[in-house]
């Protein structure tokens, strides 16, 4: 298999369709991308849980309800939006399945799942930490695959495998029986080489994983194969649907859709994690990016994103389920217009504090983390939004200029698509607190981001990635927020 499939071959059209299967941390969507070049069009043909599932002590994903999901989306979709020429998926990163001739061995453990607590260190004393950066790039986090796989590597996980892939890749396989690995994805893992965009032996040394385990790295914009005819008869769809590799990270998909400019911008993609960053032409490997936090990824089209894994929305998704759970009536569209009117000079809590990246009862956690400084408790569940926003407004924009900083690069604005985008209050509490104007929008990014690079893959539109960003800004214009 060519390291880099040709792209698919395509008399240029003036619209055509494109489906994305995007699985988020709390649900998956399958959207169809209407795409040409003055047309981008969506819509969603379903939308289903992502509910984890906690099996002797350990946390899983329900990958097969996922997949099936899928299948009743792109079901919906070919009877509904006429034919389709490709489909691409895009996840979370760093998760994996292991396999043996084609089969799952295990099912893949949740990112949020305790056990590589001791893990970090494991492998800290086969390659220190700053020699895993300076050849990785990526943030030292438990979660990684490379402290992930050093768990299955000592438990013995590993040892009837013959592969495994990371998510997408793992329904891309399912589409197509192509094994590949995606570059972006690939990224997260901190067991690929950031100067080379390949795997680093040392590395995946480094993990006491088996070596052969991971298949050959592709671009975004590769073919991966033709859907396979058995999932293309339960779906409804004819032959020639193309599978291809796009920003597979969905952080790398929702970045192709944020209509920011080349240069001054930084991005926000936020959902249950808030990453910010701004795009490089080259990887930021020093220790100082190191030490205060910083990862690099790779983006589409050779752009590396620079960027800090922080919390997101996921504070505000825990403290409305404890509520909830509670007996306590809580939407967060009420509870943000009510946290909205309360005087500023709220507690700033530290979301980065690992007590707040499980689930539980977060409106305790974040009134423990006050008493504990002697700071002010909120007292309700509007105080404790206000709270939980300000403090992500001061981390985001923190990270801003922490970025803008290591990498030697001046900022103007500040783009913020996902979820993030619709929560006003917190839009314009990171126009205030960085002291630049943000822009907000589209909400849908990583969808969109999927779809075009699909689309420019089959021909229905061609350019650069400034070229796709400015069809997302005519589509999909940002709404603004400057600081008061």
């Amino acid at each position: 298999m060519a390291e880099q499939r040709d792209r698919v071959s395509a008399v240029p059209r003036r619209a055509g369709h494109v489906a994305a299967l995007d699985f988020g941390a709390t649900s998956g969507r399958v959207i169809v991308g209407e795409v040409g070049a003055d047309v981008l069009r969506m819509q969603q043909f379903a939308r289903f849980a992502n509910e984890p599932v906690r099996v002797a002590g350990r946390l899983h994903w329900n990958v097969l309800s996922l997949w099936q999901g899928a299948l009743d989306g792109l079901a919906a979709a070919g009877r509904h939006a006429g034919a389709l020429l490709s489909v691409a998926a895009d996840t979370w990163g760093v998760d994996y399945g292991i396999l043996r001739s084609g089969r799952m061995l295990s099912t893949p453990v949740h990112y949020r799942d305790e056990r590589t607590a001791g893990a970090v260190e494991r492998v800290e004393r086969r390659m220190p930490a700053a020699e895993q950066y300076a050849r990785a790039g990526t943030q030292i986090l438990p979660i990684n695959t490379i402290y992930q796989f050093a768990v299955d590597a000592d438990e013995g996980g590993f040892e009837a495998a013959d592969g495994a892939l990371l998510m997408p890749d793992l329904f891309s396989y399912w589409l197509s029986g192509e094994r590949v690995a995606e570059r972006t994805m690939a990224s997260t893992t901190g067991l690929m080489n950031a100067r080379t965009g390949n795997w680093d032996d040392a590395l995946v040394a480094a993990s006491a994983a088996p070596s052969g385990l991971l298949p050959q790295i592709v671009a975004p914009g590769t073919r991966i194969g033709a859907l396979r005819a058995d999932v293309a008869e339960a779906v409804g769809l004819g032959a020639g649907v193309h599978v291809l590799a796009v920003g597979a990270h969905d952080t790398a998909s929702a970045v192709v859709a944020t209509p920011m400019p080349t240069d001054g911008a930084a991005y926000i993609s936020c959902g249950t994690w808030g990453l910010v960053g701004i795009e490089r032409a080259a990887p930021v490997l020093t220790e100082e990016a190191r030490r205060a936090g910083f990862t690099n990824e790779s983006g589409v089209d050779g752009r590396y994103l620079f960027m800090r894994n922080a919390m997101g929305l996921w504070m505000l998704s825990e403290s409305i389920r404890s509520w909830t759970a509670a007996g306590i009536r809580a939407e967060l569209p009420d509870l943000l217009r009510a946290a909205a009117e309360l005087a500023d000079g709220t507690s700033i809590v530290d979301v980065d504090d690992p007590r707040f990246a499980v689930p539980g009862n977060m409106p305790e956690r974040v009134a423990e983390w006050c008493r504990e400084r002697g700071l002010a408790v909120p007292q309700s569940p509007a105080e404790t939004v206000r709270c939980i926003v300000e403090s992500l407004a001061a981390a985001f924009a923190d990270a801003t200029r922490d970025a803008a900083r290591l990498a030697g690069a001046a900022l103007t604005q500040i783009n913020i698509v996902g979820g993030g985008s619709q929560n006003e209050l917190l839009c314009q509490r990171i126009a205030d607190r960085s002291g630049l104007a943000v822009y907000a929008g589209p909400v849908e990014a990583t969808a969109l981001g999927n779809t075009l690079v699909q689309a420019r893959a089959v021909g229905l539109v061609d350019g650069e990635l400034d070229d796709l960003r400015a069809l997302v800004h005519r589509a999909h214009a940002p709404r603004r927020y400057d600081p008061r």
